[in-house]
């Protein structure tokens, strides 16, 4: 009995937290508002010091403004006769640059093998070389329509053409050529302050692998969503590549490549180069937190531990995606009509044991475990709700040379004995005895659940079993929405990593498309982590991020299988997240405060304050104010 209790009391403690409060803002609240006060000026009506005027204020796409500099600045800062006399507005500009980018999205294609995503891309690119505000401003206000082209799935085309598309520099490049010049390297970078860096060797790009120093294209994207989703100022943003060779032979043998033209290194002199990377950007940024992208699973979750316990960062494939993914399998609960309380009960297979897959399926058993106690038993009896199936089939304690990482998923001879299942068994055989309650792929290989696989899943337990594909890009996806519903019937719930359309059923029926999208997280968990000045990144950040995830959407949302948010909220939902981050960093006493919040005031604030002063340090495209000095 005392164990069930526990299990309730656990279980109830996460549903009390998890459930979704409409609040009404401060504004609404006369008394409140009067009780509070301003906790910082807002990020972006700062008056911003510049030390160029004429055409160079014009070239920079800090501070240009383009046509809507006043009639005064254009005095103050020698711009008179150089921009046409009629100022527009930020409105009239938006309206013009839109107008043109639809008549040439088209136009801008390089012949028929450059995709319409890709001319988009162009467009974008060029405005955000010219005119930075402007360019997040189109960004944000379009971000349904946009995020899939400054992120993935396009993102995934342009690391591939990076090096023909490579025009105006944006982020630093370390290599392995500057070992030992690193720490005098970093004070290149114009900016004085940095709150975040992400960072990629290029090893594993999204689901196309090895894509060498091109793949700082991810690097740039992921920063785009930093400043549109969560506000990050883009002047305090920068993109990072660290080049330590490729193993691509295409690239190696392109003489239009960009990057060194070696193999990769490997071993002691690969972590060398990582170390003196970070001990580089933190000697000169204390404060800055660098998120680590797209590294091979080799080095992935090695990386991780390493630095996870002494510097500000995180693995947004390891952590961010488990996170999206521990938000839809507590949705899809819901939308099964269960209790959150049994999410413990779920049973689930795996198709992918990278560095996505074992992030994920570690975090799966720790909500599990949380829920039934948290006890060494908990973690046992959690541990056995997970089928592993990589390329070689059903993950089992008689693999020859099983990965470290995965040894713990592994299942027991006399558990597969019963299932009449076998070392190697094929996803299909899973599928069949397993019976699963979730489909789970994150596997990088596109139409892996084939039609066998999702017949196969007619089988399941469960009275709406949910499939979700969550490789990126759109090609690797493991199936369609379409492919989905018309094999397994219209009663499920499906979500993938990259953007679908919803399905059309007939008869006024919809079947929904989630996209579990790592946008919702990473923003929020950085933008968090920046404002409660916690000095590491916890599992407890991570999963409090998570679970304000899973509880935004509502309870009739989710009975109609929709159990990710509209990208549109993104700005609302990371606001939500970051601030869920400060609370968690706050409880476990590692909150240091941020600019002229101190911990001790970080600690008096209510739940609402809290959210008033996340929305009060989010960056919004608005042109500065901008005053001249001549040092």
């Amino acid at each position: 009995m005392s164990n069930f209790s526990n299990q309730i009391r656990a279980s109830s403690a996460l549903i009390k937290r998890l459930k979704h409060h409409r609040r009404s803002s401060l504004s609404s609240n006369p008394v409140l508002l009067m009780q509070s006060r301003s906790y910082t000026t807002n990020e972006c009506h700062r008056p911003a010091i510049v030390q160029k005027r004429s055409l160079d204020i014009l070239h920079d796409p800090w501070f240009n403004k383009g046509t809507a500099f006043s009639m005064t600045e254009r005095d103050r800062l020698d711009l008179r006769g150089l921009l046409p006399p009629n100022v527009m507005t930020p409105e009239q500009q938006i309206e013009r640059y839109m107008v043109d980018l639809k008549r040439l999205e088209v136009q801008a294609r390089d012949g028929p093998s450059d995709p319409n995503a890709l001319a988009k891309w162009r467009i974008l690119n060029r405005l955000h070389d010219r005119n930075e505000v402007m360019y997040y401003k189109v960004l944000i206000k379009n971000i349904e329509e946009y995020a899939p082209i400054v992120y993935t799935p396009t993102v995934g085309l342009v690391c591939q053409n990076y090096s023909g598309l490579f025009r105006r520099p944006r982020g630093m490049y370390f290599s392995a050529e500057d070992r030992g010049e690193m720490m005098s390297m970093v004070y290149n970078w114009p900016a004085d302050q940095v709150d975040m860096i992400v960072v990629t060797d290029g090893s594993r790009i999204l689901g196309l692998g090895d894509l060498g120093v091109q793949g700082i294209g991810i690097a740039i994207g992921k920063l785009d969503l930093y400043v549109a989703a969560a506000g990050i100022n883009p002047q305090r943003v920068l993109p990072v590549m660290i080049d330590v060779g490729t193993n691509n032979e295409k690239l190696l043998e392109d003489p239009m490549y960009l990057g060194l033209q070696e193999n990769r290194l490997d071993g002691d002199e690969y972590v060398a180069v990582i170390d003196e990377f970070m001990e580089a950007v933190f000697t000169r940024w204390p404060n800055v937190i660098v998120q680590f992208e797209d590294f091979q699973s080799k080095w992935a979750f090695k990386l991780l531990q390493r630095y996870r316990n002494t510097y500000r960062m995180f693995n947004d494939d390891v952590q961010g995606t488990a996170g999206v993914a521990i938000a839809g399998l507590l949705g899809a609960v819901r939308a099964q009509g269960r209790p959150m309380i049994d999410f413990p009960k779920q049973k689930i297979v795996v198709a992918g044991a990278g560095s996505a897959g074992i992030g994920v399926l570690n975090s799966a058993r720790k909500t599990m475990a949380r829920m039934l106690g948290n006890n060494e038993y908990a973690f046992d009896s959690a541990q056995r709700q997970f089928w592993v199936v990589d390329a070689k089939g059903l993950i089992t304690e008689e693999r020859e040379n099983i990965d470290p990482d995965a040894l713990p998923f592994a299942r027991k001879v006399n558990e597969i004995n019963r299932q009449e299942l076998r070392e190697g068994a094929s996803l299909v055989e899973v599928v069949q005895k397993v019976k699963p309650d979730v489909l789970l792929g994150l596997s990088a290989v596109g139409g892996l659940f084939s039609k066998e696989v999702l017949e196969a899943l007619k089988g399941s337990t469960s009275t709406r079993p949910a499939i979700f594909a969550m490789s990126n890009p759109t090609n690797n996806a493991e199936c369609t929405p379409e492919e989905a519903y018309s094999s397994v019937g219209e009663n499920i719930i499906f979500a993938s990593g990259s953007p679908f359309q919803d399905v059309d059923l007939g008869n006024g029926r919809i079947g929904h498309c989630n996209q579990g999208n790592n946008m919702y997280l990473f923003p929020g968990i950085g933008l968090g982590t920046l404002l409660s000045g916690s000095r590491i990144i916890t599992d407890g950040m991570l999963q409090a991020a998570a679970e304000c995830l899973a509880a935004y959407m509502t309870e009739e949302e989710v009975l109609k299988g929709v159990i990710f948010p509209s990208i549109s909220s993104i700005r609302d939902i990371t606001k939500e997240v970051a601030a869920a981050v400060v609370k968690e960093a706050i409880k476990e006493d590692l909150a240091e405060g941020y600019r002229g919040m101190d911990a001790r005031e970080l600690r008096k604030l209510s739940q609402e304050e809290i959210e008033e002063f996340v929305k009060n340090n989010m960056w919004n495209p608005d042109y500065p104010t901008l005053v001249y000095r001549n040092d």
